[in-house]
């Protein structure tokens, strides 16, 4: 059986550059690919890696928000 690579809201929440309780709502509201184990949220990276991927067309028709500096 082949093994599931999977994250913790912290390691989603340091690649998107968010708090690791945003991650953990946008799951809860479903925006975001994810499941719980023991209560504990977990995404598969696979399924996040994809979801990267169908999230860069929107940005590019709503336009790329500026970096606050």
């Amino acid at each position: 059986m082949k093994q599931i690579e999977t994250l913790t809201p912290n390691e989603i929440a340091k690649i998107l550059r968010i708090h690791p309780f945003t991650v953990t709502r946008l799951a809860r509201e479903g925006k975001i690919p994810a499941f719980k184990v023991g209560g504990i949220w977990r995404f598969r990276k696979d399924q996040f890696e994809q979801w990267i991927v169908q999230q860069e067309p929107k940005l590019l028709k709503h336009g790329r928000r500026r970096a606050r500096h």
